[in-house]
């Protein structure tokens, strides 16, 4: 078993989400084998823990470090990921009578997208361990951070990706090292390849909720809309979910918030937006005992959103059921026209998961769902810049 020194963490141990069943945090995890379901991290957390712990000098996501698994400051794997801006939409607010509506963007990450987060995480906890090489399915911008930070810390990396994705997204891959392999098919497709490619030669997978990892990542997005905020958060929260990594890290943050005392009150609605082509949540919801059979997925404009089975299912539908949210589909034509509406009302070019979020809050606004008067706050995941050969 591997100690660990200069600890910065107060990670007690990891579990299983469907059991509770625990596993040790001082060891290498993947998920957990008991219920084949996500390893989730448990941290020592009461109400007596001050907001102090915040490094505020630091302007990264490490910032919360003390709320993070990585327990030797020396591993942490850092290209500057974090604290994007939240951007007020006030034109567009004004256009549709919206009170207040506002943007995190996470396109001011590195490699571009929200990815940064939880590939920073899950490559820190890999050099922690000693991991020799890396591999990942990916839709395309997770491929691409798993690239950039692999070599930062000087792991080998494979990326295996649909064959039909955006030709920058293959690039930077190559730019940084990565061996690519390309697939016809989507995602799920791609993690079949990663499967045969583990059987030959040892990996650490961190494919989408296959390790514990890249969900603490995901969840400092929920720190920095307490913190930026004001500790006020929003009434709702329109999340483009494709793995749900996210959005279950955005809800696991307030929770512990709450369990810290650091915010009071209500919790905000979670709406997890889909792209129309690749509803899996919504069906999910619709046909609980056989969705999958009754499920045909298609490729989207949205790269990140084309995730025919999320992993984390059930924990996607807890948060949704937890917090009162639910799902919105959006059609392929009209993310292609929020993303050009985004780009002529806000000067913004956001990505088409992006945009199908903000596509979201009209629909669910002219569906009585959402009340204009409420306090409205949209995630856009990644630069709208490296979608240009699709969306033009």
């Amino acid at each position: 078993m591997l100690t660990l020194s200069k600890s910065i963490s107060a990670i007690s141990s990891l579990s299983c989400a469907e059991c509770n069943k625990e596993y040790a945090a001082d060891e290498i995890q993947t998920f957990a084998g008991c219920c084949n379901q996500p390893l989730v991290a448990n941290y020592f957390l009461s109400e007596y823990i001050e907001k102090n712990i915040i490094n505020k000098s630091e302007l990264t996501m490490w910032r919360y470090a003390a709320l993070l698994p990585v327990s030797n400051k020396n591993n942490i794997v850092s290209l500057g990921e974090g604290m994007t801006p939240i951007l007020p939409l006030n034109k567009l607010a004004a256009k549709y009578n919206v009170d207040d509506v506002v943007m995190k963007d996470e396109s001011f990450n590195p490699t571009g997208s929200f990815k940064a987060r939880g590939i920073s995480m899950a490559v820190s906890k890999a050099k922690e361990f000693n991991v020799k090489r890396c591999i990942v399915p990916t839709a395309g911008n997770a491929g691409g951070a798993l690239a950039a930070y692999c070599a930062k810390a000087s792991i080998e990396c494979t990326v295996i990706m649909p064959q039909k994705t955006p030709d920058i997204f293959k690039q930077e891959c190559i730019l940084y090292g990565a061996e690519l392999i390309l697939v016809d098919g989507l995602i799920n497709d791609c993690a079949k390849k990663a499967e045969q490619l583990k059987s030959a030669k040892e990996y650490f997978d961190v494919s989408t909720m296959k390790e514990p990892y890249r969900l603490e990542g995901k969840k400092t997005m929920g720190y920095e809309i307490a913190e930026q905020c004001g500790w006020e958060l929003p009434d709702v929260i329109i999340y483009p979910a494709g793995g749900g990594t996210g959005l279950i890290g955005i809800w696991k943050a307030f929770k512990e918030m709450k369990q810290m005392g650091w915010i009071t009150g209500s919790l905000p609605r979670m709406i997890a937006v889909q792209a129309a082509n690749c509803p899996s949540i919504e069906t999910a919801i619709k046909y609980p005992l056989d969705w999958k059979e009754r499920f045909t997925p298609h490729a989207s404009i949205a790269n990140g959103l084309a995730v025919p089975y999320p992993f984390a299912m059930k924990m996607i539908l807890k948060v949704l059921r937890e917090s009162g949210g639910q799902t919105c589909s959006i059609t392929e034509a009209e993310i292609i026209n929020a993303v050009k509406e985004i780009a002529l009302e806000e000067g913004i070019i956001v990505s088409p998961e992006g945009a199908a979020a903000w596509q979201g809050v009209l629909k669910l606004i002219a569906q009585k769902k959402i009340h204009p008067s409420e306090k409205i706050l949209v995630l856009n995941t990644g630069s709208g810049y490296k979608y240009m050969e699709n969306i033009m």
